[in-house]
Order: structure tokens, then C-alpha cells, then sequence
């Protein structure tokens, strides 16, 4: 098969929850046992870093492996979703694996798949795990892809366990409440392997002081312990929380054997986007006017993303929104500035909520503007109805940003 036809077997074959929702989310680990098994077990082979979180852990992960690479070791990165390219996924020192590689893994190991009726986020993991053993890294960064204690990733024992911010997002799947999410997150906590939280919320720390006592795993509030504020070359204002977590949890590596000095951390948070690829995090995209766009979706991502809106100078604001079908959008619509104009699109992924349906539920929140068949449709007529002393933005969805990036 050529690479698209790989990616298209993969995607429209079995279930994925970016792109199908709840009835791809499956609550077992024996499929990705299964695998590995089949796989001999490669996520044995290299060393890790666990990290989960609902905001955050994306770029915590790639700010752990900028600084282990500028630190000079071969680092390999796991995170989901991609923005534009499947291979965004799997990549080491910021070089994403090949399409051949990607082939190759599928070809080896159809029949096996097929039998075992694995999902798209099952064998993907399979296929980061073996890669990464075969090309011998030094030490992985593993994202989370959804939850913690039933995630596919959740087989590996890392070096340190890493936990970003708690809030309201797959609820569905992982719990109404805070505590019920932080303790699918706290899944991740290994028997005596230290973990990093980020931050002391008063809601959920209790959840993650006693698991990590249950276990003998000694905790860490990177908070607590980070005094200085960090530059980074992600600029939100959130970034600050994510780049105490990465410090913390670049000490901890420290205390195990790896040679990382205080330059090293600093130069690495300064060069996340050049080491690592990273794309999407308060990114810019055009000048007069001003175009940033953020992955933000969910309420604790949209308030910090919102508040630093606010704080920039313009003469009007435009709002390009698109959301997924499954978004509780009582929660996060309350947050947007009701003097914007809004242009209101769907993501181009089956989940894209019908851009009508949000422009009328939006309305409701005196957020108004027109609705356009799509993401560069709505982008194009912002473009167009701006001036240099304006500022557009982009978000709602991972998926709207992945159109423009």
C-alpha cells in the first residue's frame, strides 16, 4: 500500500476518538498488551516520561524533549492528535518518522491487526513503542492520549510520571466530576516511580497525595518546587504552568543519572518550536492585521487563552470558532468577549459541529456573526473585513487550528 492508502486503511477502518467520539474509546488494556506481546514488547527497550493532564501535557511533552535534546540525548516524542500530517505523532529529536516506516509497520503486521480488531490509537502507540526501540532512543516522552489509568499508553514504567491541570473535558468517558478525572489521570502513578504535578488544585490534589502515598511514589508540586519564572518560546501566559511542570520533571531525570544542566533547561524551553516541531500554541500567523491562533478547546484552556486576548491592543476584534459535536458549549461560550465579531465554521472531521448550530447557540450568549462552510471560508472573510489595527483569532478546536496552521 502507499502511504496515503496506509493512512486511509487506518483512519476509515477502525475507530478513532478525535474523529468518531465516545465508540472508539475502549475502557482495556488487553489489546495493547496483546500487541506489544506480538511486538516483543519494545516499550521494555527504551526509557520514558509519562504525561497526563487535560491542559498542558502536549506542551509539557515537547518541552521535556526540547531540553533533553539540547541536553544531547536521542529523544522521542509521542503525542496526539496531529495537526496536519499523521507522522506528526511519532517523532525523534523533532524529525517525524517516515512514511516507509509507517507502511512497513502496518504491511508487517495487517493480518495481526485485523484479527485483533485493534483501534487506530492502539496500534498507533504499537507502532511509536516499536519504533522507538528500534531506533534505539535514549529516553521517550510519552503523551496520554486520553485519561491515563485505561490509556493504551498506560503499559510503559517511566522514569517519572508527569500530571498537567485538571478540568471538564471527555467527560463522558472519564467522570463529571474533577475528582473522578484526576483519578483516571492518577492511573498513570507507578509503585514507587516519582510523578510531577504541576499545580496545587484544591479540588483534585488530595486525589493524586493519596495514590502517590498508596504507591510510594514520591510527589512533587512543581509549583512549589519551580521559584523561577522560566522563558520559553511558547508564549501563552498558561506556558508558565506547563514550563514549571518540564523544570521539575527535568530535575527529577537530574537526580536519576541524566546530564542536564541549568543551560541546558533554559536554552531548551527557548527553543521548543525549533527542537521539537511544535505548532498551533499562540501561534501567529499573519501581521496587519494580527492573526493568532490557539488549540485551546475546553474551559481552563479558553480562560487563560481569552484573558491574554484581551490583553492585546486593537481597534476590533474577530473571532474565528469552530467546536466538535460532543462540546459542552454551556461552558465554554460564556467565556468569549461579546463585543467580537464571530465568523462560525465547522472542522472538516466528522465530530465538526454543523457551524449553524454553534452561530445559533452562540447567540444566545450575545455572540453573534455569520456562519461559513468552512474554516477558510470563515478565515478568508475575516481577512477580508479587517483592518491593519485589528486582531483576528482562531480557535475552538485542535481541528480549526490544524486548517490554518
Amino acid at each position: 500500500m502507499t502511504y496515503k492508502a496506509t493512512l486511509d486503511w487506518m483512519f476509515s477502518q477502525l475507530p478513532m476518538y478525535q474523529r468518531q467520539g465516545k465508540i472508539a474509546f475502549k475502557k482495556d488494556l488487553t489489546n495493547t498488551l496483546s500487541l506489544t506481546a506480538h511486538l516483543g514488547n519494545p516499550h521494555q527497550k527504551f526509557k520514558s516520561v509519562h504525561v497526563a493532564g487535560t491542559n498542558g501535557k502536549g506542551s509539557t511533552s515537547h518541552m521535556i524533549a526540547a531540553v533533553l535534546q539540547e541536553a544531547g540525548y536521542k529523544v522521542g516524542l509521542y503525542t496526539s492528535p496531529h495537526l496536519k500530517d499523521f507522522r506528526e505523532r511519532i517523532k525523534i529529536n523533532g524529525n517525524c518518522i517516515s512514511e516507509k516506516e509507517v507502511v512497513q509497520f502496518i504491511k508487517n503486521n495487517k493480518t495481526f491487526l485485523e484479527q485483533q480488531k485493534l483501534s487506530f490509537f492502539e496500534m498507533t502507540v504499537g507502532l511509536a513503542f516499536d519504533y522507538f526501540a528500534k531506533q534505539k532512543v535514549d529516553i521517550a516522552i510519552i503523551e496520554v492520549g486520553l485519561g491515563g489509568r485505561l490509556d493504551s499508553t498506560n503499559i510503559i514504567t517511566p522514569e517519572v510520571s508527569v500530571i498537567t491541570n485538571i478540568g471538564f473535558d471527555h467527560t463522558q468517558m472519564l467522570g463529571n466530576t474533577l475528582p473522578e478525572i484526576a483519578f483516571e489521570k492518577a492511573g498513570i502513578i507507578k509503585k514507587g516511580i516519582p510523578v510531577v504535578v504541576s499545580e496545587r488544585q484544591p479540588e483534585v490534589q488530595n486525589v493524586f497525595l493519596k495514590r502517590s502515598e498508596e504507591l510510594a511514589a514520591p510527589i512533587y508540586f512543581a509549583e512549589d518546587e519551580v521559584t523561577e519564572d522560566y522563558k520559553s518560546d511558547l508564549l501563552g501566559l498558561y506556558q508558565q504552568k506547563n514550563s514549571k511542570a518540564a523544570v521539575q520533571t527535568l530535575l527529577v531525570l537530574r537526580k536519576q543519572g541524566f546530564k542536564i544542566s541549568d543551560k541546558e533547561i533554559k536554552k531548551g524551553l527557548l527553543e521548543v518550536v525549533n527542537n521539537t516541531g511544535l505548532l498551533g500554541r499562540w501561534q501567529t500567523l499573519g501581521h496587519n492585521p494580527l492573526i493568532i491562533c490557539d488549540t485551546a478547546h475546553n474551559k481552563e484552556g479558553l480562560t487563560y487563552v481569552l484573558k491574554q486576548l484581551a490583553e492585546q491592543v486593537f481597534e476590533k476584534l474577530h473571532i474565528v470558532i469552530g467546536v466538535v459535536n460532543d462540546k459542552d458549549l454551556s461552558s465554554v461560550l460564556p467565556l468569549f468577549p461579546k463585543n467580537a465579531m464571530y465568523y462560525f465554521c465547522r472542522p472538516d472531521i466528522p465530530r465538526g459541529l454543523d457551524a449553524d448550530e454553534l452561530r445559533i447557540e452562540a447567540s444566545s450568549f450575545q455572540l453573534n456573526g455569520l456562519s461559513y462552510l468552512s474554516v477558510l471560508q470563515a478565515l478568508n472573510a475575516a481577512r477580508s473585513n479587517t483592518k491593519s489595527t485589528d486582531l483576528i483569532f482562531v480557535g475552538g478546536s485542535t481541528f480549526v487550528v490544524a486548517e490554518v496552521v
